[in-house]
Protein backbone atom coordinates (compact mmCIF):
# COMPACT_ATOMS: atom_id res chain seq x y z
CA UNK A 1 0.00 0.00 0.00
CA UNK A 2 1.27 3.46 -0.90
CA UNK A 3 0.73 6.71 0.94
CA UNK A 4 -1.44 8.08 -1.87
CA UNK A 5 -3.91 5.25 -1.22
CA UNK A 6 -3.95 5.91 2.53
CA UNK A 7 -4.00 9.71 2.42
CA UNK A 8 -1.42 12.15 3.73
CA UNK A 9 -3.82 13.53 6.35
CA UNK A 10 -4.27 10.13 8.01
CA UNK A 11 -0.53 9.48 8.22
CA UNK A 12 0.24 13.07 9.25
CA UNK A 13 -2.23 12.81 12.16
CA UNK A 14 -0.45 9.73 13.53
CA UNK A 15 3.01 11.28 13.16
CA UNK A 16 1.89 14.55 14.76
CA UNK A 17 1.14 12.63 17.96
CA UNK A 18 4.90 12.03 18.20
CA UNK A 19 5.90 15.60 17.35
CA UNK A 20 6.81 14.67 13.76
CA UNK A 21 5.86 16.56 10.62
CA UNK A 22 4.95 14.82 7.36
CA UNK A 23 5.98 16.79 4.28
CA UNK A 24 4.50 15.79 0.92
CA UNK A 25 6.95 15.71 -1.98
CA UNK A 26 5.77 16.16 -5.58
CA UNK A 27 5.72 13.05 -7.74
CA UNK A 28 8.97 12.35 -9.61
CA UNK A 29 10.97 14.68 -7.34
CA UNK A 30 13.74 13.04 -5.28
CA UNK A 31 12.65 12.63 -1.66
CA UNK A 32 14.84 14.62 0.76
CA UNK A 33 16.54 12.51 3.42
CA UNK A 34 15.75 9.19 1.73
CA UNK A 35 18.30 6.49 2.56
CA UNK A 36 17.09 4.10 -0.16
CA UNK A 37 16.16 6.69 -2.80
CA UNK A 38 13.38 6.14 -5.34
CA UNK A 39 9.99 6.34 -3.62
CA UNK A 40 11.26 5.50 -0.12
CA UNK A 41 10.50 7.93 2.74
CA UNK A 42 13.14 10.33 4.01
CA UNK A 43 13.91 11.85 7.39
CA UNK A 44 15.57 15.10 8.36
CA UNK A 45 15.28 16.32 11.93
CA UNK A 46 11.67 15.91 13.07
CA UNK A 47 10.40 15.80 9.50
CA UNK A 48 9.38 12.82 7.40
CA UNK A 49 9.24 13.28 3.63
CA UNK A 50 7.14 11.17 1.31
CA UNK A 51 5.38 11.08 -2.05
CA UNK A 52 2.11 9.52 -3.14
CA UNK A 53 4.07 6.45 -4.29
CA UNK A 54 5.93 6.04 -0.97
CA UNK A 55 5.08 2.67 0.60
CA UNK A 56 3.34 2.99 3.96
CA UNK A 57 5.84 0.51 5.45
CA UNK A 58 8.67 2.86 4.43
CA UNK A 59 6.93 5.87 5.95
CA UNK A 60 6.30 4.03 9.24
CA UNK A 61 9.83 2.63 9.35
CA UNK A 62 11.53 5.98 8.87
CA UNK A 63 9.10 7.70 11.25
CA UNK A 64 9.82 4.90 13.73
CA UNK A 65 13.49 5.85 13.73
CA UNK A 66 12.53 9.35 14.85
CA UNK A 67 9.91 8.14 17.33
CA UNK A 68 12.43 6.04 19.27
CA UNK A 69 14.84 8.95 19.56
CA UNK A 70 14.62 11.48 22.37
CA UNK A 71 13.41 14.83 21.00
CA UNK A 72 16.78 16.48 21.63
CA UNK A 73 18.54 13.96 19.34
CA UNK A 74 16.15 14.27 16.41
CA UNK A 75 17.64 17.53 15.14
CA UNK A 76 20.89 15.69 14.33
CA UNK A 77 19.19 13.12 12.07
CA UNK A 78 19.64 13.42 8.33
CA UNK A 79 18.88 10.41 6.11
CA UNK A 80 20.43 7.71 8.33
CA UNK A 81 19.06 7.55 11.85
CA UNK A 82 21.10 4.80 13.47
CA UNK A 83 23.71 2.12 13.12
CA UNK A 84 22.38 0.27 16.18
CA UNK A 85 21.08 -3.18 15.27
CA UNK A 86 19.05 -3.30 18.47
CA UNK A 87 17.33 -0.03 17.58
CA UNK A 88 16.75 -1.22 14.01
CA UNK A 89 14.93 -4.29 15.30
CA UNK A 90 12.83 -2.13 17.61
CA UNK A 91 11.89 0.15 14.71
CA UNK A 92 10.78 -2.86 12.66
CA UNK A 93 8.56 -3.96 15.53
CA UNK A 94 7.19 -0.47 16.12
CA UNK A 95 6.25 0.08 12.47
CA UNK A 96 4.11 -3.08 12.62
CA UNK A 97 2.35 -1.91 15.78
CA UNK A 98 1.82 1.57 14.32
CA UNK A 99 0.18 0.06 11.22
CA UNK A 100 -2.79 -0.89 13.41
CA UNK A 101 -3.35 2.81 14.06
CA UNK A 102 -3.95 3.48 10.35
CA UNK A 103 -7.41 2.53 9.10
CA UNK A 104 -7.12 0.27 6.07
CA UNK A 105 -3.54 -0.76 6.79
CA UNK A 106 -3.11 -2.92 9.90
CA UNK A 107 -0.24 -5.19 10.83
CA UNK A 108 -1.21 -8.09 8.56
CA UNK A 109 -1.11 -5.94 5.43
CA UNK A 110 2.03 -4.12 6.54
CA UNK A 111 3.89 -7.37 7.22
CA UNK A 112 2.95 -8.68 3.76
CA UNK A 113 4.19 -5.43 2.21
CA UNK A 114 7.43 -5.67 4.18
CA UNK A 115 7.99 -9.22 2.89
CA UNK A 116 7.21 -8.15 -0.69
CA UNK A 117 9.68 -5.26 -0.42
CA UNK A 118 12.48 -7.52 0.76
CA UNK A 119 12.81 -7.23 4.52
CA UNK A 120 14.58 -10.35 5.72
CA UNK A 121 14.33 -12.10 9.06
CA UNK A 122 15.92 -15.16 10.65
CA UNK A 123 12.61 -17.03 10.68
CA UNK A 124 11.92 -16.30 7.01
CA UNK A 125 9.00 -13.86 7.16
CA UNK A 126 8.04 -10.69 8.93
CA UNK A 127 5.09 -12.38 10.63
CA UNK A 128 7.19 -15.31 11.87
CA UNK A 129 9.75 -12.88 13.29
CA UNK A 130 7.10 -10.63 14.87
CA UNK A 131 5.25 -13.51 16.50
CA UNK A 132 8.19 -15.74 17.42
CA UNK A 133 11.53 -13.95 17.45
CA UNK A 134 10.94 -10.29 18.29
CA UNK A 135 11.03 -10.49 22.08
CA UNK A 136 14.17 -8.37 22.38
CA UNK A 137 12.72 -5.66 20.13
CA UNK A 138 9.44 -5.67 22.05
CA UNK A 139 11.28 -5.42 25.41
CA UNK A 140 13.44 -2.57 24.06
CA UNK A 141 10.29 -0.60 23.21
CA UNK A 142 8.51 -1.47 26.46
CA UNK A 143 11.53 -0.38 28.52
CA UNK A 144 11.39 2.99 26.79
CA UNK A 145 7.64 3.22 27.35
CA UNK A 146 6.86 3.21 23.64
CA UNK A 147 4.63 0.13 24.00
CA UNK A 148 2.36 -1.19 26.73
CA UNK A 149 3.64 -3.97 29.01
CA UNK A 150 2.02 -6.55 26.70
CA UNK A 151 3.55 -5.04 23.55
CA UNK A 152 0.55 -3.01 22.38
CA UNK A 153 0.42 0.54 21.08
CA UNK A 154 0.95 3.20 23.72
CA UNK A 155 -0.17 6.69 22.73
CA UNK A 156 2.65 9.21 23.17
CA UNK A 157 2.89 10.78 26.60
CA UNK A 158 2.46 14.52 26.74
CA UNK A 159 4.04 16.62 29.46
CA UNK A 160 6.80 15.98 32.03
CA UNK A 161 8.79 12.78 31.75
CA UNK A 162 10.37 12.48 35.16
CA UNK A 163 9.60 8.76 35.46
CA UNK A 164 9.98 7.73 31.82
CA UNK A 165 13.31 6.45 30.42
CA UNK A 166 13.18 7.63 26.79
CA UNK A 167 11.23 8.16 23.60
CA UNK A 168 9.31 11.17 22.31
CA UNK A 169 8.86 13.69 25.10
CA UNK A 170 10.63 11.20 27.37
CA UNK A 171 13.97 11.17 29.18
CA UNK A 172 16.96 9.43 27.60
CA UNK A 173 18.38 6.70 29.79
CA UNK A 174 19.33 4.33 27.01
CA UNK A 175 22.45 2.25 26.77
CA UNK A 176 24.08 2.96 23.40
CA UNK A 177 25.63 -0.51 23.09
CA UNK A 178 24.50 -2.68 20.17
CA UNK A 179 24.16 -6.46 20.16
CA UNK A 180 26.33 -8.57 17.91
CA UNK A 181 23.49 -9.51 15.58
CA UNK A 182 20.16 -8.22 14.44
CA UNK A 183 16.94 -10.02 13.61
CA UNK A 184 15.52 -7.30 11.35
CA UNK A 185 17.16 -5.91 8.27
CA UNK A 186 15.31 -3.52 6.02
CA UNK A 187 17.84 -4.15 3.30
CA UNK A 188 16.61 -6.41 0.48
CA UNK A 189 18.40 -9.74 0.45
CA UNK A 190 20.36 -9.24 3.68
CA UNK A 191 19.83 -11.93 6.28
CA UNK A 192 21.60 -12.38 9.62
Amino acid sequence: MCLGQLGFEVAAALLEQYGLHLHPVDDDIPIPGSFWGDQEAGIIGSSVYARNDTPVHSLLHEAGHLIVLPVERRSKVHTDATDSLEEEDAVCYLQIVLADQLAGVGRKRLMADMDAWGYTFRLGSTRAWFEGDAGDARRWLIERRLLTADGGWLPPRQGPCDDVPSGPDRCDARDSASPAGSACHDSPGVSP
